[in-house]
């Protein structure tokens, strides 16, 4: 076998990354695209194109999660982009059963697209103008709270959607196109900010990800810190398979919602996308392994892998490994296909649903397996400071309940 070089391994890692927020960057560029054309003339016909925006925007997006965890330029950023869940009463109007203020949440209720002054933790904010730099300096995580999300693919989601009320049955969220609407036409007030929002929203998106792009570029710091010490580069790419295999998407993504029976927990809650983004992040992990991604154009990003280099120690272990990738794609691949056929992600959520938490649990207990497998492959190879993170829906289940 010819010898891997771990600096190749590295370059194919950067070039996917790059290549990766180049995609979710095209695409959050068409659904700027489609929203201004949403605001401009509010319509059935351009909700539609919208929503339909968003929902490609998201699959080379999760395909990108595989890099945080391990980089620390994306751990600092993505909060801003894809943090959830979300108190949504903080940006526009919620229902009546949302509820309001709380001890963990002053916030909770703010409703900022129908309050152009608002006190913000003592302080008086003019938000007259809906900016990019208003949702990001001033309302995200607002008051220091986490459940404040102000801006990133999520707050997007429940501008073009709205609640999802239907708890566990059949339904995604339902707003309709006169929530942008001019004149007489405005249902539920605020139409014109509302459309100032989901625009300022929309452009830091696209902002946020030309940045990114950058910083995998030839000179990017992303790229350039890999290359400064190829063990901890390798220990970096690992870290960021495992942390999203394990504590990230079997815990916090998946078996959290399914042992708490809630909704809130899934991920896409307004649109009911989950099973999409949950399979996106798999393949994620498993482009990294393998050294490939499939580029929305159509071109393979290719070159030596993590797969070559296990394969040169240990054949039997990278055989191992892609056997694991493959069974946990396959199971994420049944929940894709059953949320298509009629099921969504939230149903399968219910209680009494033991198909639906068969599918779920198969996925978590894939993710599992094929993280005991990358933890082998740690140990194989060396490598020192690979600290994959976990979840308490997995390590300590008593504490989710407290």
């Amino acid at each position: 076998a010819l010898a891997v070089e771990k600096a190749d391994v590295i370059e194919t890692y950067a070039n996917i990354a790059e290549a990766t927020y180049g995609d979710s960057l095209l695409t959050a560029q068409r659904l700027q695209g489609a929203v201004d054309a949403l605001i401009a003339q509010p319509s059935p016909a351009n909700l539609d194109l919208a929503r339909k925006a968003w929902r490609a925007a998201r699959i080379p997006y999760q395909q990108s999660e595989v890099f945080r965890f391990g980089n620390p330029i994306v751990d600092d950023w993505e909060g801003g982009l894809n943090s959830w869940p979300l108190d949504e009463g903080l940006i526009d109007y919620v229902d009546a059963s949302y509820g309001g203020a709380s001890d963990e949440n002053a916030f909770a209720e703010l409703n900022v697209i129908a309050n152009p002054v608002f006190n913000l933790s003592g302080t008086q904010v003019d938000a007259t103008n809906i900016t990019p730099n208003l949702i990001r300096e001033t309302l995200h995580e607002a008051d220091g709270n986490e459940a404040n999300v102000a801006s990133g693919y999520h707050a997007i989601e429940f501008l073009l959607w709205g609640q999802d009320l239907n708890g566990t049955k059949s339904g995604s969220g339902a707003r309709s196109w006169t929530d942008y609407a001019q004149g007489e036409a405005c249902t539920n007030q605020n139409c014109d900010r509302r459309g100032d929002y989901l625009k300022a929203a929309t452009d830091l998106l696209v902002t946020d990800l030309e940045y990114m792009v950058a910083q995998w570029g030839t000179q990017g710091a992303a790229r350039t810190n890999l290359f400064a010490n190829e063990d901890a580069a390798i220990s970096a790419m690992l870290t960021g398979m495992g942390s999203l295999s394990y504590g990230e998407l079997a815990g916090e993504r998946m078996r959290l919602g399914l042992m708490l029976n809630d909704p809130e927990e899934e991920e896409d809650c307004f649109s009911d996308n989950t099973h999409n983004s949950h399979y996106y992040d798999g393949l994620g992990i498993q482009n990294v392994y393998l050294g490939t991604y499939s580029r929305a154009d159509g071109t393979l990003i290719t070159g030596p892998s993590l797969s070559d280099l296990v394969a040169a120690d240990n054949a039997d272990l990278d055989i191992e490994m892609q056997m694991k990738l493959s069974d946990t794609m396959r199971n994420l691949g049944q929940i894709k296909t059953a949320a298509e056929a009629g099921m969504a992600y939230d149903q399968m959520l219910a209680r009494a649903n033991k198909g639906g938490e068969a599918l779920i649990m198969g996925g978590v207990n894939a993710l599992i397996a094929q993280t005991k497998t990358i933890e082998r492959i740690v140990a194989t190879l060396k490598l020192e400071n690979v600290a994959i993170e976990g979840s308490d829906s997995l390590n300590t289940t008593g504490a989710v309940f407290q």
